[in-house]
Parts: structure tokens; C-alpha cells; sequence
């Protein structure tokens, strides 16, 4: 939790308050992917995403159906994507995701965060060089039989896949993002979550108090309401 909100959160929950920024991460996708492509995510493949990710944190299908109804209503907020792109302490490069329905308070808010703690908001293009957009697919490693569609993932677009006891990650490129989707559709296959994701293409090697610094600006980033991710290169 970030330095900023440390006052507020000291006697909240850790678990609770990861659910709750779980929680209103998910519903800003529903909202967006509602106002995209409508209600029904029979037609609305990022609905259905939205929808397959909040299962993955188990959030809970009334709470699911509330967002999907409040997104069609006329009352709901019009959420605007947005990034920014600054650096943490020790030239980290961080790129950070946004909804917002309001985007000069958010890139103050933003600005302040990295300053406070030991950052520097950047211009466009920054540091968007150095990362990569990248399909990334997690699953339960006991749903995913690799032994029998590592073949068929790779055809369907995996650029690699990486598997412990805890999980399976598929990545594939941008533009295959879509194709492993119907994939993995076609086969039954539900991920824990599948989202677009910017990647380092190299990583940043620091000391342990100096990543302390650096995780601590990102945190903060990530505790803002507005913010639905944070990427950086550190190793």
C-alpha cells in the first residue's frame, strides 16, 4: 500500500482491500467493454473477458450482473482509457493504465504520486519503447493439459508458455490476442484471467533497498483509484 494512503488504510483489511481494488478494476472493464460493444457478451468478446476475469477473483456473479446493469443504464460513467508514462526512483521505466471519467484529475493525481515518491512523470513515448504488448493467458496448471494442446496453443498463436505448480502463463503477440481467444473458447478452455499486458523487453537489475524505493512509488501508483495497472522493467 502506498505511502499516501497508509493513515487511511492502517486498520483495513489487507485482503479485503486488494478485493475491493480487484473488485472496481473489473467493473471499470465491464463499464468500458458495455459501452463498446453492449450487454450480451455473446456478441461482446471483451465483455466476455471482463466477465471470465472476474471469476477468476471470485467476484461474485450478482455483483457481475449489478455492473453489466449499471453500465447499460444512461447514469453510468463514460470511462476513458488512458496512459501515462513516467519513471520511479533509479530510472526504473513504469507505465501505467488508466479509466478515469476524469482525465485532468487523474494525470494530476499521477504526476503527484510519482513526484511524492521519488519519480518523474515523463512525455508520451517515454518509455512505451521499452515495453511490448503482449496476450497474457493464466490458468490453473490442473486444467491445462500441456502434454495435449501445447501443439494446438502454439498454433493458435502462443509465443511462449511458462508452467510451475501454481500456474501456466500463455503469451502470445498483440495481434494473436484475438485468435487464441476463440481458441480457447472453441476447446472450453477458461483461463483465471487473460488480459493485454505491456512487457519489458529487458529487465533492471537493483539492490534490495533500492527496489524497496522503487516498489513503493508503484504501489502508491497502484492504490489510486484511477488506475487499473502499473509495468515496470524491474527484474
Amino acid at each position: 500500500m502506498g505511502r499516501v494512503f497508509e493513515k487511511k488504510a492502517q486498520n483495513v483489511c489487507p485482503v479485503l482491500t486488494v478485493w475491493a481494488k480487484g473488485f472496481s478494476r473489473i467493473g471499470k472493464d465491464i463499464a468500458i467493454a458495455v459501452k463498446q460493444g453492449g450487454p450480451n457478451p455473446d456478441n461482446n468478446p471483451r465483455l466476455r473477458m471482463a466477465i471470465q476475469n472476474a471469476k477468476g477473483i471470485n467476484m461474485p456473479k450478482d455483483r457481475v450482473d449489478a455492473a453489466i446493469k449499471r453500465a447499460s443504464s444512461k447514469e453510468e460513467k463514460d470511462f476513458q482509457e488512458v496512459i501515462y508514462e513516467g519513471y520511479a526512483p533509479h530510472g526504473v521505466p513504469v507505465v501505467v493504465e488508466c479509466a478515469t471519467d476524469n482525465p485532468t484529475r487523474t494525470v494530476a493525481n499521477i504526476r503527484l504520486l510519482f513526484s511524492k515518491n521519488g519519480g518523474a512523470m515523463g512525455n508520451s513515448a517515454s518509455v512505451m519503447f521499452l515495453f511490448e504488448r503482449k496476450g497474457v493467458f493464466k490458468f490453473d496448471p490442473a486444467t491445462l493439459n500441456l502434454d495435449e494442446l501445447e501443439l494446438d496453443l502454439i498454433d493458435a498463436g502462443a509465443e511462449e508458455i511458462q508452467t510451475d505448480d501454481e500456474v501456466t502463463i500463455v503469451y502470445t503477440k498483440f495481434t494473436e490476442f484475438g485468435h487464441m481467444q476463440k481458441f480457447l473458447e472453441s476447446k472450453n478452455l477458461e483461463p483465471k484471467s487473460s488480459e493485454l499486458q505491456y512487457i519489458p523487453t529487458a529487465t533492471k537489475e537493483l539492490s534490495e533497498a533500492e527496489q524497496d524505493e522503487v516498489m513503493e512509488c508503484v504501489s502508491a501508483l497502484e492504490a489510486d483509484d484511477d488506475v487499473q495497472s502499473v509495468y515496470h522493467n524491474l527484474a
